[in-house]
């Protein structure tokens, strides 16, 4: 074999819990997969070589960890001033002090609603341990992989090698683009991409050998259900024998939406059980304790679920300080309750129509999205509904494979087939998985070596094997079938719906397109802007009730659609110019990576082509419970108010010169609402026509002083809160555009406030520097507004400043949420300073519970303020009598209120102080609960915490 080609086939499961590298030599005598055994260190003075690498990362203190740190080979992003340790070692470490450990990186890495790049974790951690972003912790874990596979075989770097990763089948686009993005930081910038559950079925296939088509001759549908330390991964596969008898041909017709469940909720839910053994009566752990006990769980849940488990293990919690014996506490966990409360957490029994609960769940952990429903039984009815249920109870899979380490437990693995079974009327099969730690990443080298693994040649005999390894299998290539089923999703454009009418899609990738196929929308041409931003939002549905051919127009109804990240960049304008135009035809593909890839064709030099990167750095996107978007109740009436209104707009704005008196302009909003009723009713749909109206006639706003107080006012209130609809990140570009120019009527106090207004109605589309230069802005003119009325008063003069209202300079500070919190703090400060004054509006108490508060409207949690940085404010408000000032009773419930992550509550006696306080104050009912459980803030109160109503049907995070 000449150097350039590759050795080896290399297949890695980079899991939640685990990293595992299975391996082939791409050898004519037979295809035999071994495991690599990987270096770690496993305490301060031993590096190991085990199978299995714990996916976690200890962020030490500098000094803690000597020069242990850099054996056996320093971790990627890791120095003498922020060492880090990678594995079995680190796991350990993080057990004891668990606010330094970095886990679930890959729960983090598919968490849409974080900064993935952004140096979050530790989650919760304090300032003094250095932070790293999931994007940079998994590429370390990749990293480690690397150097472990080059040390043992030099003559062969693994960037040379075949290298196929697993992802789970429900990452989105975005996911998987960030997973690659993560290889290519580690030095592997070419991986394959396969989805976990074909992985394990591609290494079932593989342990068959000449039995493969007898062993799934009365097999029709398989379900794969690959529970994992973060996922729950299911997935369909349809067998058609072969009328010969030879290999059955195998299509996938299913994946499951994603599903942030697996063993961490399962450690979690242990933690809940035992919490009481170890904390005061009627209080919670502090947020490290307990994220100890739950370490101590996951530790004592292994030895209880294998095969050898104890009837019993001790779980002790040692104390603090100079009394960390005397203080410990150890309470029992018996093997009978783990099974009985993870089987009957996890697998209650449920009927074949059951749905998941929408509503949201006790069960929270280190500000990961759970779903609000922990029973995987309940998920499993729904997808089966969904893909599987039209043709009666005979359409129901008739074939198991379970994979994942829960499923050592032969409880669970009981429960499940027992479920399965009673839906179908008929006993399932359950195909047996020997080594189900190990099965995905065997699986993925099997399949390297089917897919993509060049005609083999006469080579060196593969090295020793790891003990772990499986005898040789004969001729591999030829004998293991290909999982076909193609693209698992189909992929769509938006395209905003006109007049009031739901948008509609035109469909990229219709479901089951194979990879390598390309689809040129011929049909449809697009302007393309060079030298300048464009973006195209994209959705996916995975459902067969949504089917699509290339190019098809349709409305986005039903259910299973899914937002991705929207494809946004800037394309090279021609050399000698700024900016420029050109038709387009767009061409979508599934690449053999494994990813969706949009290119752009000119349409005069098809040669000539753009593609278009997904943009994975956004903000916060809104949640809405419900994935469908429908048309309007009265489509014809709405459309019919929407013309009007927009013909008031332009009455107002327009380009011809029109007799408007300055009342006429003042009124622009009471004719609206006489038109279209009361502006809290106007719907999401209707307000951003009306903003998109207002936008296109902005260069008008400045006619007079009434005309921009009124663009102002009304603009502002059509793009509230700056986010939640398609196209919003495009239209916050559009107006932020404006912010240079500033005011064109700035000697006006009144517009001044509009114009303070409308930013913090559209703050939360801002991102952190546009509201650093916002902040910056507004605290001048905040200063200068507080000099001038203290001078006016000295003078004995009245008046209004003329920076505009102080109040709303006020309330727009406390909006911008993706600050750091430090400016935030000090800010709060300021205000509780100028509170000792007489006279200080209660719209500083509004404010501090902004700023301080423990579930932030829109932004990352990442930036809430931590808890210890809080509680000044909360004692400020607590020396208040509520009675007379709800305002700063309202502060104290928005700084106390409950999210269920401990690294953001408060501490439980100083939440217990404010629980007290309400109840003498008679607080109303609903505040009293959400600071004493987990509950979500109603309308009335989103609005008072915002400062507006939100557009009906719009949820924020």
């Amino acid at each position: 074999m000449n150097s350039s080609s590759p050795s080896y086939v290399i297949g890695i499961d980079l899991g939640t819990s685990h990293t595992v590298v299975a391996y082939a030599a791409l050898t004519a005598a037979g295809d035999e997969i071994a495991l690599l055994n990987i270096p770690q260190r496993s305490s301060a003075g031993e590096v190991q070589a085990q199978t299995l690498l714990p996916s976690v990362r200890y962020q030490a203190a500098a000094g803690e960890l000597g020069d242990a740190w850099q054996q056996p080979w320093p971790p990627q992003a890791a120095s003498d001033e922020a060492p880090a340790v990678i594995g079995r070692w680190a796991r350990d470490l993080g057990t004891a002090v668990p606010s330094r450990l970095v886990a679930s990186a890959k729960s983090w890495l598919s968490h849409p609603g974080v900064d993935r790049s952004a140096a979050i974790l530790p989650w919760g951690a304090g300032d003094e341990v250095a932070k790293i972003s999931p994007l940079a912790a998994s590429a370390s874990y990749l990293a480690h992989v690397k150097a472990a596979w080059e040390q043992a075989h030099p003559q062969a770097p693994l960037s040379a090698q075949i290298v196929v990763l697993t992802v789970p089948a429900s990452f989105d686009e975005g996911a998987r683009a960030l997973t690659l993005e993560a290889a290519q930081l580690a030095g592997l910038p070419q991986v394959h991409l396969l989805e976990e559950p074909k992985a394990a079925f591609h290494d079932w296939l593989m342990l068959q050998g000449e039995q493969l088509a007898a062993r799934l001759a009365d097999s029709r549908l398989v379900l794969v259900v690959d529970v994992g330390g973060g996922t729950t991964d299911l997935t369909l596969i349809q067998v058609e024998p072969a009328a010969d008898g030879g290999l059955p041909s195998l299509t996938r017709t299913a994946v499951g939406e994603h599903l942030m469940l697996g063993g961490d909720n399962m450690d979690l839910a242990l933690a809940h059980q035992l919490e009481p053994q170890f904390a005061p009566e009627g209080q919670r752990l502090p947020a490290a304790r307990f994220a100890q006990l739950v370490q101590r769980c996951r530790i004592a849940k292994e030895q209880l679920l294998a095969a050898d488990a104890p009837e019993q293990v001790a779980v002790t919690m040692l104390g603090g300080g100079s009394r960390l014996l005397a203080q410990s506490k150890t309470a029992s966990l018996s093997r009978a309750q783990v099974q009985q409360w993870v089987v009957e957490g996890f697998l209650p029994l449920a009927e074949r129509s059951a749905l998941p609960s929408k509503r949201q769940g006790a069960l929270r952990g280190f500000g990961l999205p759970y779903p609000a429903d922990a029973a995987i039984t309940r998920h499993l009815a729904q997808f089966l509904a969904q893909h599987a249920g039209s043709g009666g109870a005979q359409a129901l899979p008739d074939t198991v494979l379970l994979n994942g380490g829960v499923f050592h437990a032969h409880t669970v693995v009981e429960r499940l087939t027992q479920q399965l079974s009673a839906w179908r009327g008929a006993p399932v099969r359950v195909l047996h998985n020997p080594h189900p730690d190990w099965a995905v990443a065997r699986g993925a080298a099997a399949y390297g070596l089917t897919r993509f693994a060049p005609e083999p040649q006469p080579s060196a005999v593969l090295p020793a094997a790891a003990d772990a390894a499986v005898p040789p299998v004969a001729s591999l290539r030829s004998r293991l079938p290909q999982i076909g089923g193609g693209s698992a999703r189909s992929y769509w454009l938006l395209l905003p719906g006109a007049k009031g009418a739901a948008p509609q899609g035109l469909c990229l990738l219709p479901r089951g397109t194979q990879e390598g196929v390309r689809m040129v929308l011929s049909g449809r041409r697009f302007a393309l802007k060079l030298g300048q931003a464009v973006r195209f939002d994209l959705l996916a549905n995975s459902l067969p009730s949504q089917p699509a051919q290339a190019g098809q127009l349709a409305p986005l109804q039903g259910e299973g659609w899914v937002e991705l990240p929207p494809l946004a960049t800037v394309l090279p304008a021609p050399e000698g110019q700024n900016k420029a135009q050109i038709e387009v035809q767009l061409q979508a593909s599934m690449t053999e990576v494994g990813t969706l890839e949009v290119r752009c064709l000119a349409v005069d030099d098809p040669s000539q082509s753009w593609l278009l990167p997904l943009s994975l750095r956004g903000a916060v996107q809104a949640a809405d419970d419900s994935a469908a978007i429908e048309d309007s109740a009265d489509e014809a009436r709405a459309s019919l108010r929407q013309e009007q209104a927009i013909a008031q707009i332009d009455r107002i704005f327009g380009n011809q010169a029109q007799a408007v008196d300055a009342k006429e302009v003042r009124q622009l909003r009471q004719v609206l609402e006489r038109l279209l009723g009361p502006r809290n009713s106007w719907d999401l749909a209707l307000l951003r026509a009306m903003f998109d109206a207002l936008l296109a006639r902005a260069k008008r706003r400045r006619r007079t002083p009434e005309h921009e107080r009124a663009w102002l006012n009304l603009a502002g209130w059509c793009l509230r809160p700056g986010l939640g609809a398609q196209l919003d990140a495009w239209r916050v570009e559009q107006v932020w555009a404006l912010y240079p120019q500033g005011l064109g009527h700035g000697k006006e106090p009144g517009n001044w406030t509009e114009w303070w207004v409308f930013w913090r109605r559209v703050a939360a589309g801002l991102n952190e520097a546009q509201q650093m230069e916002l902040l910056e802005d507004v605290a001048g003119h905040m200063q200068k507004a507080v000099q001038q009325t203290a001078r006016k008063r000295a003078d004995g003069a009245g008046g209004k400043s003329s920076h505009g209202s102080y109040d709303d300079m006020l309330r727009l500070f406390a909006a911008m949420e993706a600050v750091p919190w430090q400016y935030r703090q000090e800010m709060g400060q300021w205000m509780l300073q100028r509170l000792k004054r007489e006279g200080e509006t209660v719209q500083t108490w509004w404010a501090i519970g902004r700023l301080a508060a423990r579930q932030p409207m829109a932004a990352n949690a990442h930036l809430v303020m931590p808890p210890n940085a809080a509680q000044e404010f909360v004692q400020a408000t607590l020396a208040q009598d509520w009675r007379r000032n709800e305002t700063a009773m309202f502060a104290a419930l928005q700084m106390a209120r409950m999210t269920g992550d401990r690294a953001r509550d408060l501490p439980d006696a100083l939440r217990k102080e404010v629980l007290d306080k309400m109840r003498s104050s008679g607080a109303p009912e609903r505040w009293i609960a959400m600071v004493s459980e987990v509950v979500a803030m109603d309308a009335e109160d989103q609005q008072r915490s915002l400062g507006d109503s939100l557009p009906p049907g719009l949820a924020l995070l």
